[in-house]
């Protein structure tokens, strides 16, 4: 497939996305990695890729201009696909419309999580494309809490928590106990779109199973 991956912000991209890009790579995709968000300004231009891929953190000064929100919105309205990884699915007050392409995602000064560090994915439904084949597995990686999130997304993927007590933003903050969804897909118009919360950082995309579990996502998608 013809993928366009936007990437940058405040993350550790510069780990992440040429993990992704290689392995996008080396199954067989093409793939147009760009740090900035020009590729968007052009609807028709657009038109050549079969899935735009969004790792990256766009919010504040970075958010996206109207016209790359509402160029990305008909894009995949109109049928392509869209694969939107870790807090990617971030949405900015300027766009409030992504919420309803992605299903959710991190909310500034809302969502929060445990420390980086191990955790079990729970694999709850072995049916679903992203996931076929697959079984529980262990990654580095953060476990998102406290999203926005909408009820008609199809979940495939999810980790339990004890709950506890850590420090966030300088304070001590309770965290809840509970089984938080990881991953899903949903469907924006006539298009495709695969979200995982998993991802932050280059650990995180050198996991087996992440990394087949975006390709099947992209082929589910596409």
């Amino acid at each position: 497939m013809n993928l366009l991956l936007i990437s940058g912000g405040r993350h550790p991209y510069e780990e992440s996305t040429p993990i992704l890009e290689n392995f996008l790579r080396e199954a067989g995709h093409s793939v147009e990695v760009r740090w900035d968000t020009d590729a968007l300004d052009e609807l028709n231009s657009l038109a050549a890729y079969d899935a735009l891929v969004f790792n990256t953190l766009r919010y504040g000064k970075t958010a996206l201009t109207k016209l790359q929100q509402d160029n990305v919105s008909n894009f995949i309205f109109n049928g392509k696909s869209f694969i939107c990884i870790h807090i990617s699915g971030c949405a900015p007050e300027s766009w409030p419309e992504y919420s309803n392409i992605t299903g959710g995602g991190w909310a500034m000064g809302k969502s929060f999580h445990p420390p980086y560090g191990q955790f079990t994915v729970t694999v709850s439904q072995p049916d679903h494309p992203a996931v076929l084949g697959l079984s529980d597995f262990v990654t580095n990686d953060e476990l998102y809490m406290g999203l926005e999130y909408s009820d008609d997304n199809d979940i495939f993927m999810t980790a339990y928590d004890p709950g506890g007590t850590h420090e966030w933003g300088g304070k001590p903050k309770h965290m809840p106990s509970g089984t938080f969804p990881l991953g899903w897909t949903r469907y924006y118009g006539k298009g495709k779109v695969f979200v995982t919360l998993l991802g932050h950082n280059g650990l995180s995309f050198e996991t087996p199973e992440f990394q087949r579990i975006l390709l099947n996502g992209i082929e589910w998608a596409t």
